[in-house]
C-alpha cells in the first residue's frame, strides 16, 4: 500500500498521467530511447566490421544483441551519478552485460551518435502516431460533414448572425484544415533524415583512422546504417549534431495541428452555448459542481488547453537552433528533453480528444431551425430587394425602406422582446406591391438560401477527403478514448 501510495508524494506530469495516450508515452519512454541506443550500437558494429574492421566478431555483435532490450537501469543510473555523463554511464552498464564485446561498444561514435539519432528515430516514430490520429479525425469529421451536408444553419461572421450555410459545409472548414496539417506532417515524415555517423564535430575522422583513411568505407558505412536505422538517408553535413532547425520544423507542424484542434474546438464551444451542438456527455459525467444542470464543453476546453501549450512550446526549439554555437553546444539538451517529447505527448493527446468529440457530435435540429427562423427576415432582404428591382423598383428607394423597415423590426425585438416582423412590414409597403404573393413563402425558405454549401461539400468530399481516406484505409479504426 506504501508503494502505491509514494507516487503522490512527488510531481505527476498530467500528459503521462491524464492525457497522452499509452502508444506515444511508450514512444518517449526511457526504455524505448536507452534500446535504441542499444540497436545503434549494434548497428555500427555489424557495419564496421562488414566493412572489414576484424577488430569486432560475430561473438562479440551476438552478446550485444542478446542485451538489447535489456537495459539495466539500476547499474546505469549508479553509473551516471557517479560520471555525470549520459551516455558514457550506458555505455558502461551495456559493457557490463556484454563483457566480451566492451572494447568495442561505441567504437570510433561520439555522443550525438545514439542521442541524435535515436531522438530522430522517437521524432518520426511520433509523428507517425499523430499521422494514425490525423487520418481518423479527419474520417469522423468527412462523415459528420456528410451526414449534415444540406442541414441549414445560420452562418457567422464576427459572431454576428450573416448569411445562412450548412452544417455539413461548417464542418468542411474544420476538415480542411486538418487536411492541411496531415499533409504538413508527410512531409515532414517522407523528408526527415537520419544524423547518421558523423563523428565529434561532423569530419568523420574517427572513422577515417579505423579505416585507414578510404573515405569510400567511411561513406558507405554512414549509408548502411542509417539504411539499418530506417532512413532514406542522412544529412550530408553536420556539426556535433544535426541541425536544430529540424526539431523547431517538426515542433512547428505539431503546433499547426494545435491550431487547428484550436478553432475546432472553440467553435463547439460557441455552438454548445447557442445548443446547436453538443460534444458527447457521459451518463455519469457532472458538468458544474454548484449547477447540476450545465454541460459544460470541458473536451474541447481541454483541447483549447493544450493546444495553447503546444503553440507556446513551438518557440523553445526555435530558440535553440537560433543559439547553438559553432559545432555544438550543450545548452539545447535539457530543453529538449522536455520540450520535444512533450510537445508530442500534447498533440497527441489534444488529437485523442478531437477524435473523441467529433466522433459523438450532437446536432439539435430544431435549436437551429427556430435561430434561423428568428434571423430569416434579415438574411432575404437582398433576394427581396434584387427581386423587386427586377421587376421594376428603383433601387436605392427600396434599399432605404427595407433598411428602415428592418430598423423599427430589430428596435422591437431588442427592446419590446417581439417576434420578428420585418417581412410583414415589407409586405405592407406598397412600394413592394410590384412582388407578387406573400413574401415569407417566396422568400423564406432556408434550402434556397444556402447557395452551393450542399454541392461544396459533397465535391470537397469526393475530390479531396476520399482519395486521402483511400490512401491511409490501413490506419482507419481508431477510437478516441477519454480517460477523465
Amino acid at each position: 500500500m506504501k508503494d502505491n501510495q509514494a507516487k503522490y508524494d512527488k510531481y505527476q506530469n498530467p500528459l503521462i498521467e491524464r492525457y497522452a495516450s499509452a502508444e506515444m508515452c511508450s514512444n518517449f519512454s526511457d526504455k524505448r530511447k536507452y534500446s535504441t541506443w542499444r540497436r545503434l550500437w549494434v548497428a555500427l558494429a555489424e557495419t564496421e566490421k562488414g566493412l572489414g574492421l576484424d577488430i569486432i566478431s560475430d561473438e562479440q555483435i551476438q552478446e550485444m544483441r542478446k542485451f538489447e532490450d535489456d537495459v539495466n537501469f539500476d547499474v546505469a543510473n549508479e553509473y551516471e551519478r557517479k560520471m555525470k555523463h549520459e551516455v558514457m554511464a550506458h555505455i558502461h552498464a551495456y559493457a557490463s552485460q556484454c563483457p566480451k564485446a566492451r572494447p568495442i561498444i561505441h567504437l570510433g561514435a561520439t555522443s550525438a551518435y545514439v542521442m541524435d539519432n535515436a531522438d530522430l528515430i522517437m521524432m518520426r516514430d511520433g509523428m507517425k502516431i499523430l499521422q494514425k490520429a490525423l487520418v481518423n479525425v479527419i474520417y469522423a469529421l468527412s462523415s459528420f460533414a456528410k451526414r449534415y451536408a444540406n442541414l441549414p444553419t445560420l452562418g457567422f461572421t464576427h459572431f454576428q448572425p450573416a448569411q445562412l450555410t450548412t452544417v455539413g459545409k461548417r464542418a468542411c472548414l474544420w476538415v480542411q484544415d486538418f487536411i492541411l496539417d496531415l499533409d504538413d506532417l508527410e512531409q515532414r515524415i517522407d523528408g526527415l533524415k537520419f544524423r547518421g555517423v558523423k563523428g565529434t564535430t561532423g569530419t568523420q575522422q574517427s572513422f577515417m583512422a579505423l579505416f585507414n583513411q578510404d573515405e569510400e568505407k567511411v561513406k558507405k558505412l554512414d549509408e548502411l546504417v542509417t539504411q539499418k536505422m530506417g532512413f532514406n538517408e542522412a544529412f550530408p553535413v553536420t556539426g556535433q549534431t544535426y541541425t536544430r532547425k529540424v526539431d523547431t520544423q517538426a515542433l512547428f507542424v505539431l503546433a499547426g495541428i494545435a491550431q487547428s484542434a484550436h478553432k475546432f474546438a472553440n467553435d463547439i464551444r460557441l455552438l454548445q452555448s447557442l445548443r446547436e451542438i453538443e460534444e458527447p456527455f457521459e451518463e455519469e459525467q457532472v458538468g458544474s459542481s454548484a449547477m447540476p444542470y450545465k454541460r459544460n464543453p470541458m473536451r474541447c476546453e481541454r483541447v483549447t488547453a493544450l493546444a495553447r501549450y503546444v503553440i507556446c512550446n513551438a518557440l523553445n526549439p526555435a530558440f535553440t537552433a537560433a543559439s547553438q554555437w559553432l559545432e555544438r553546444t550543450l545548452d539545447d539538451s535539457a530543453n529538449r528533453r522536455i520540450s520535444i517529447p512533450e510537445a508530442f505527448l500534447a498533440t497527441d493527446a489534444i488529437l485523442n480528444i478531437v477524435l473523441n468529440v467529433s466522433s459523438g457530435l450532437v446536432v439539435y435540429p430544431k435549436v437551429i431551425e427556430n435561430r434561423i427562423r428568428q434571423e430569416l427576415p434579415f438574411m432575404v432582404t437582398e433576394e427581396i430587394l434584387m427581386a423587386a428591382v427586377s421587376a421594376g423598383g428603383d433601387r436605392q428607394v427600396l434599399h432605404k425602406r427595407i433598411q428602415e423597415h428592418a430598423m423599427e423590426s430589430i428596435r422591437l425585438v431588442k427592446e419590446e422582446g417581439k417576434e420578428n416582423d420585418l417581412l410583414e412590414r415589407i409586405a405592407k409597403d406598397t412600394s413592394f406591391s410590384i412582388l407578387k404573393g406573400k413574401l415569407r413563402e417566396r422568400f423564406a425558405n432556408p434550402e434556397i438560401l444556402v447557395g452551393r454549401a450542399p454541392g461544396q461539400v459533397h465535391e470537397f468530399l469526393k475530390d479531396i477527403v476520399k482519395p486521402i481516406l483511400a490512401k491511409h484505409k490501413d490506419l482507419l479504426g481508431q477510437v478516441g478514448d477519454i480517460r477523465v
